[in-house]
């Protein structure tokens, strides 16, 4: 038994039709193409599959998709684009801050999930902003780093979101 769902994703609105049981990531992935949410553990461990849910981080693995009828998605592809990078993505790229970039896109949406709510955060802040993102290739410290430049680069307005 299929439920109506709508959806508004990066903007765009998306009228589905999905199963009780089906997740936000499996909507988003298979359904609706949008392949840069990964999925690693499953069980919200990682933290690859962030997306932001009205305007809060949320492990998208976890959230039944029924649960986010008529609400606010953004996901990785919403960001920025390769011709206009939004500052969070520039500075992990200027800073080393992605390697194998299976976690990126997670860290990118809980970054801006916290840049959104705290414009300037301590690194402190940023740090247990990501506690629930796991890395296995880079270490956190040029993921930090690269979080407090895109804040500083943003608060000089040089943000064209």
């Amino acid at each position: 038994m299929g439920y109506e769902i709508e959806l508004r994703v990066n903007g765009g609105l998306h009228r589905l039709e999905v199963e009780p049981r089906d997740r936000l990531i499996d909507v988003l992935r298979d359904r609706l193409g949008l392949t840069g949410t990964k999925e690693g553990c499953g069980t919200g461990e990682c933290g690859a599959c962030t997306v932001i849910l009205d305007g809060r981080p949320v492990n998208s693995c976890l959230v039944l998709a029924v649960r986010a009828d008529g609400r606010d998605v953004e996901t990785i592809e919403g960001l920025g684009t390769p011709q206009d990078l939004h500052p969070l993505q520039e500075a992990f790229v200027e800073h080393g801050a992605l390697q194998c970039g299976f976690c990126g896109s997670g860290m990118l949406m809980t970054a801006k999930a916290l840049l959104d709510r705290n414009p300037e955060p301590t690194e402190e802040e940023i740090r247990v902003a990501l506690a629930g993102n796991l890395c296995r290739c880079t270490g956190y410290g040029k993921i930090v780093e690269s979080v407090q430049v895109a804040a500083r680069s943003m608060a000089d307005g040089r943000e064209d979101e």
